[in-house]
């Protein structure tokens, strides 16, 4: 029987709570500036690729 990878699966835990602070944190923005997820998102991707 194939040994369970835990760090494969730690990591994806991680991947998955920073996506959700992430959308959490762009959904709060939005609605203090007015405008939609979405566009918070394009913005905040439009800024990491600027680096």
């Amino acid at each position: 029987m194939a040994k369970a990878n835990y760090s494969y699966e730690k990591r994806a835990r991680e991947l998955e709570k920073q996506k959700k602070k992430e959308d959490k944190r762009l959904k709060k923005l939005a609605e203090k500036n007015g405008t939609t997820i979405a566009e918070e998102r394009a913005a905040a991707e439009s800024k990491s690729k600027d680096k």
